[in-house]
């Protein structure tokens, strides 16, 4: 659970409200901001230090006890799914290596990968949509492939049990600098309901909109890419038209759920959050998290300071 507990007395249990259990990863991308590197190899299979960023993701989720995720594909992108599966060779050669063995099977052990492949890519909104097969009408998460937290710092938890008091969207949501409120969907907010700030720093969403500019935008609050979603979203993403970019926004189909009745909610998070999704937050990712291992962090740091304090254009030697 988040640092913010939840009150036993408005629990979820008390609502009689199911949790979510499952997960959808939508991945199908082409991610083009990092070709040629992307042609052959999925972007979330990049790699931060020794770990891809999608197993960041998918750990994320079962540290909040979601052992059921489901990766929306497409084409070329078969190897996600190998990440997670068994390598019986690779394990009988790191028999010896007990720490990297540990690491692969880990890998295995994480949780039950089930796939669906998106023919085109039409937004977010249209990627949610094929999970329905897999969801049903339960409540479910949504994580996008490209930005996680730090475990030690988890959002998720929180999220679940809110959307379980309120059966309604429940969103996450960041501050950002005004003038990039055109990256993402801004929302204008008041305050929650008394009984559900003990989840953690709540908002009441009141209004939605995809990729505004910082003049039209209502706040500065962006929409981090987790959500905890009733199974209703897909009714309403099939009467959602083409929005922002000529595709099928999400937030359009959780802004025509709020206009017709249903609770939308969001934590704010003041966490660390690492972005992958433009090669400047991956390269910024890959640093903090190098810097931060216990293993190779204070190597890696002191030849950081040396880089950047290097007059010479190649740097240090290494």
């Amino acid at each position: 659970m988040s640092e913010h507990s939840a009150n036993p007395s408005t629990s979820a249990a008390a609502t009689g409200r199911p949790r979510a259990v499952k997960a959808v990863i939508p991945a199908a991308g082409l991610a083009t901001r990092f070709l040629p590197a992307t042609k052959a190899v999925p972007k979330e299979l990049l790699p931060v230090v020794d770990r891809p960023v999608l197993q960041y993701i998918v750990e994320e989720a079962t540290q909040a006890g979601i052992n059921d995720v489901l990766l929306i594909t497409g084409r070329g992108k078969t190897s996600m799914v190998d990440h997670f599966d068994r390598r019986p060779d690779l394990e009988e050669r790191l028999a010896e290596k007990p720490g990297l063995l540990a690491a692969v099977k880990r890998t295995e052990e994480l949780a039950a990968i089930y796939t669906c492949r998106q023919p085109e890519q039409l937004g977010l909104g249209h990627a949610v949509g094929y999970a329905e097969s897999h969801v049903g009408d339960q409540p479910f998460a949504v994580l996008l492939g490209d930005e996680f937290v730090k475990l030690d710092q988890p959002l998720l938890p929180a999220m679940l049990e809110l959307q379980a008091r309120t059966g309604g969207v429940v969103l996450a949501f960041f501050e950002v600098d005004p003038a990039e409120t055109k990256r993402y969907g801004i929302a204008s907010v008041e305050p929650a309901e008394a009984e559900l700030t003990d989840v953690g720093e709540v908002v009441k969403v009141t209004g939605m909109v995809e990729k505004p500019k910082p003049e039209d935008a209502p706040s500065n609050l962006a929409v981090l890419g987790r959500y905890v979603l009733p199974g209703r979203i897909f009714d309403a993403i099939r009467r959602t038209g083409p929005g922002s970019g000529g595709e099928i926004q999400l937030t359009d189909a959780m802004e025509l759920l709020r206009t017709e009745g249903v609770p939308v909610h969001a934590i704010v998070y003041r966490g660390t959050r690492y972005d992958t999704g433009m090669p400047l937050g991956y390269l910024q990712t890959v640093v903090q998290i190098a810097a931060e291992r216990d293993d190779i962090g204070p190597d890696f740091r002191k030849w950081l300071a040396d880089f950047v304090n290097s007059d010479s254009s190649g740097g240090p030697s290494t």
